[in-house]
């Protein structure tokens, strides 16, 4: 794409084409549900993705502590 078409996509005057979409997505190593977030509703699938995110990032002694605490939680919430 050229300069101008994507300052127009930049500044809202444009909204790009899929494989448009997909393929800034791809120059950027971004995926895209990254550049919509403010435009999705906050829903079930993200909450998951955004778990297992911080999951991934945790040592496994981290992973144990939190596994504990989400069991007390809901052994808690079943009373």
């Amino acid at each position: 794409i050229n300069a101008t078409y994507l300052r127009q996509i930049e500044g809202g005057a444009k909204v790009p084409s899929l494989p448009v979409f997909i393929n800034i997505c791809n120059a950027l190593k971004i995926s895209p549900d990254y550049l919509l977030r403010d435009a999705l509703e906050d829903n079930e699938v993200s909450k998951i993705r955004e778990l297992a995110e911080l999951w991934e990032n945790t040592s496994p002694s981290q992973q144990k502590i939190a596994a504990a605490m989400i069991r007390a939680v809901l052994e808690r919430r079943e009373d």
